[in-house]
């Protein structure tokens, strides 16, 4: 076998797990339009580069067929190509969005490293304890009344964390729809804050047999972008999450 041959299979190989690690991001950890607005396309590139370059390139260079030691030398760039591959979906893991927090006004997009473990163990329900490997869920955080904790947010909230970095302050989304409702502005707004809007709201107002009374939106924030949320106008349920910059 010619060391082309070879790279051409370890390749194969590489694509096909290239797809299964695409297929995990792009419909479990990341759902549209999460990948963008939490810097996945970053990670993305990353990941795969080192998958789909890494191991096929260093099996062209090395690989001589009957060579002493080419067992032992492909199973150690398998071995270095697979410690990459885990290093790369750990940091992924790391900046999935594992809760979609409402609250006041936006939604919030929450990866595992925005919330302290310590935080995470005093969520009120079993749900608001643990990180979601199946996508992200979507609950609401209300504001603690006036005392210590009101105030410790309020010095905390302008440059750090917020009431959504704290589990303890998780409810389930229907306790907040009313207020997020009050604070949601009807799609006129939106176009006139971004006038791509335009085409895409017409797009799936009709998709979905929408009029655009019934319909009003509310900001997501993200590490690296924002998003627009779609909101049902009379009841505040979610719709449907966006790609669109609502600034």
């Amino acid at each position: 076998m010619s060391r082309w041959k070879a790279a051409c299979i370890h390749l194969s190989i590489s694509l096909l797990v290239g797809l299964l690690v695409l297929a995990l991001l792009f419909l479990v950890w990341y759902p549209e339009p999460y990948f963008e607005a939490a810097g996945g396309q970053h990670l993305i590139v990353v990941l795969l580069g080192v998958d789909l370059v890494l191991g096929p390139l260093m099996t062209l260079i090395l690989f001589k067929s009957g060579k002493w030691g080419m067992r032992f030398d492909l199973w150690m760039i398998g071995v270095v190509q697979s410690a990459a591959l885990v290093y790369g979906l750990h940091v992924i893991a790391e900046s999935r969005p594992v809760f979609i927090v409402a609250a006041v006004d936006r939604f919030n997009v929450m990866a595992p490293a925005d919330i302290d473990p310590e935080d995470l163990a005093a969520g009120k329900k079993p749900e608001f304890r643990s990180f979601s490997w199946t996508g992200p869920r979507l609950v609401g955080a209300q504001i603690p009344p006036r005392g210590k904790e009101r105030t410790k947010l309020m010095f905390q909230g302008p440059g750090g964390r917020d009431v959504q970095n704290y589990p303890k302050f998780y409810v389930d989304y229907e306790a907040v729809a009313p207020a997020i409702l009050d604070r949601a502005k009807p799609l006129s707004n939106l176009r006139e804050r971004n006038a791509d809007a335009g085409p895409v709201l017409a797009k799936w107002l009709r998709s979905n047999h929408r009029k655009e009374e019934d319909v009003v939106w509310a900001p997501i924030m993200a590490r690296k972008s924002s998003a627009t949320m779609l909101l049902d106008a009379h009841t505040g349920e979610p719709l449907e999450a966006m790609a669109v910059y609502p600034w």
